[in-house]
């Protein structure tokens, strides 16, 4: 081509408005340049320690104990688990696991499938194959290769059980265990290096890196793919992170950390503790506290994942799932068979619209013989709204809203008192209101038109917003900018295991991402996990000796 006579084509004004458009859409603002804290660690949850068993060695292991529960910080257990500690019960626990796990990996056929290097009843040490297994099971376990003197000393534990007992199967089920009860497997270490691009900084090492992405999107440990991106050191360039997040979005382990965000989010934890009258509700049984669970997330991820759609229209969609067990709570007639689940859309007339309305948020937001508003409203401004509600002050007299005999019919009746008592109408004029445009569906989720023979009053309001019922709580909780603000604060935290409140400019960015992107998650999950705040910190080297000893000191109550 001759570029003195080239001229380039005449573009439409609606061209250029379409140019411009996407731009604005895709490319949008720079992200602001954010500090990030001081490393620190922080201890697995229940569901991550299982995870990682079941991934690294089979999903035929069965991982038994009870697990300390991290107490919830900012509304999740996932920033909590930074100030959990392990103590002495806790860690015989954790030695009792791994003992178990351990067997179960040597029996056969695990055995054959895991160390295939080691000979049934071989009674002689093996150096080169207890090398190849501590090596190859402490990469995945601590989520970096071992160093030396690491696999030395496992050898050496291997070795003296096999002397002692004659069995190198037991030698190796040893070595294992203290892969298991390790600090560097129990907690998750934000390791530190110096910054070759920015001289006098610090930056996660690449292998915590990888950490911090997998448990945010997976809710796993480090896959082999992405420790190879850590090794070659390919995890520190924009293109090789973006390409780790675009495999890693496109697995189907992207719903099982959806769900696990969600689960913290909601507070599922709490079914594990949850108790309802039989006698009152007789169709709420073990069957239904599980299905219910499984509905909501199972309807979460359709929508978020699958289908992909705006994040506020989990307030409002009738779209979801049930079972057999759940349509006898609901009412609703199920052609699933027991045990399976089908798509499921809720009648234009039927008040239940949105994930507020389903049996898991109504019945684990209510006593154990009756409905709620306070407690209700209250998940849903401390949940999904980010708004901290005060618990009550310990001399509250609760007998005007708890007595049997009580004048009030309803709830909202009763409440009154509540709500005019200078102690306690701070908090119910903001939670009441909320949780009482639910009080059609009493204690264990089951719709109702009346209370003690009264017709029950739904109408309430939103920080402003009126309605009438439950379907406008919907509406006016779907059009508050509190509600995508309170998902981008928690989803950050959930996976950096910090807040965000210091970081007003980089919420504020991501806020209008989030409105450019439609509001959908899976595109806000991308962008904070291809970010640079998401894996800044701030403070000088933690590696070797020193994040050991911090591991080992919150191993130690």
């Amino acid at each position: 081509m001759n570029v003195s006579t080239f001229s380039p084509p005449k573009l439409s004004l609606l061209t250029i408005i379409g140019v411009s458009a996407i731009c604005l859409s895709a490319c949008g603002p720079s992200e602001p340049i954010t500090e990030g804290p001081p490393p620190d660690v922080r201890r697995l949850t229940e569901d991550q320690y299982k995870n990682i068993i079941s991934d690294v060695f089979g999903a035929s292991i069965i991982v038994g104990g009870r697990f300390d529960t991290p107490v919830r910080t900012e509304g999740l257990q996932a920033v909590g688990a930074r100030n959990a500690t392990v103590t002495a019960a806790a860690l015989s626990q954790y030695d009792e696991m791994a003992r178990s796990i351990s067997e179960q990996v040597m029996s056969e056929p695990s055995r054959q499938f895991l160390v295939p290097c080691a000979m049934p009843g071989q009674v002689a040490f093996d150096e080169s194959c207890t090398t190849q297994f501590i090596s190859k099971t402490g990469r995945l376990l601590f989520r970096r290769p071992l160093t030396d003197d690491e696999t030395s000393a496992r050898t050496d534990v291997v070795r003296e059980t096999t002397q002692r007992l004659g069995s190198f199967k037991e030698g190796l089920s040893s070595g294992l265990a203290s892969l298991l009860v390790s600090p560097q497997f129990l907690f998750i270490a934000d390791v530190v290096e110096d910054d070759p691009d920015n001289p006098g900084t610090s930056r996660l090492n690449a292998f915590s890196k990888a950490t911090r992405l997998s448990f945010f999107l997976w809710n796993r440990s480090p896959d082999n793919t992405l420790l190879q991106a850590a090794e070659t050191g390919d995890l520190h360039s924009e293109d090789g992170l973006e390409g780790q997040v675009e495999r890693m979005m496109a697995s189907p382990l992207l719903k099982a950390g959806v769900r696990s965000f969600f689960s913290d989010l909601l507070e599922f934890s709490e079914f594990d503790f949850l108790e309802k009258d039989s006698l009152i509700y007789p169709a709420f049984g073990a069957g239904a506290v599980r299905d219910a669970q499984e509905q909501t997330l199972r309807t979460i991820t359709d929508h978020v994942v699958t289908k992909d759609k705006d994040y506020r229209d989990l307030f409002t969609t009738r779209d979801t799932f049930m079972t057999s067990t759940l349509g006898m709570v609901y009412r609703v007639q199920v052609k699933a068979r027991p045990g399976t689940w089908e798509p499921y859309q809720f009648a234009p007339d039927d008040p239940r619209i949105g994930i507020q309305g389903h049996l898991s948020f109504l019945a684990l937001n209510s006593h154990p013989g009756r409905s709620s508003p306070t407690l209700r409203g209250k998940a849903i401004r401390n949940m999904l709204l980010c708004q901290q509600v005060p618990d009550p002050p310990p001399d509250v007299d609760f007998s005007g809203f708890n007595d049997p005999n009580s004048p009030s019919k309803t709830a909202k009746e009763r409440l009154t008192a509540h709500s005019t008592s200078p102690a306690c109408a701070g908090c119910h004029r903001i939670t009441d209101p909320i949780g009482l445009a639910l009080e059609k569906f009493d204690g264990a989720g089951q719709f109702r038109q009346t209370e003690n023979g009264a017709p029950i009053d739904t109408s309430g309001d939103l920080d402003g917003i009126d309605y009438a019922d439950s379907k406008g709580l919907g509406l006016a909780l779907r059009d508050n900018p509190a509600t995508t603000k309170c998902l981008i604060n928690r989803l950050y935290a959930y996976g950096s295991g910090n807040s965000m409140s210091s970081r007003s400019e980089w919420m504020t960015y991501l806020e209008d991402r989030f409105t450019a992107d439609g509001y959908r998650i899976t595109s806000l999950m991308k962008r904070i996990s291809t970010s640079n705040t998401f894996y800044a910190v701030s403070a000088p080297d933690m590696s070797g000796e020193t994040i050991e000893t911090a591991a080992n000191n919150a191993a130690i109550d």
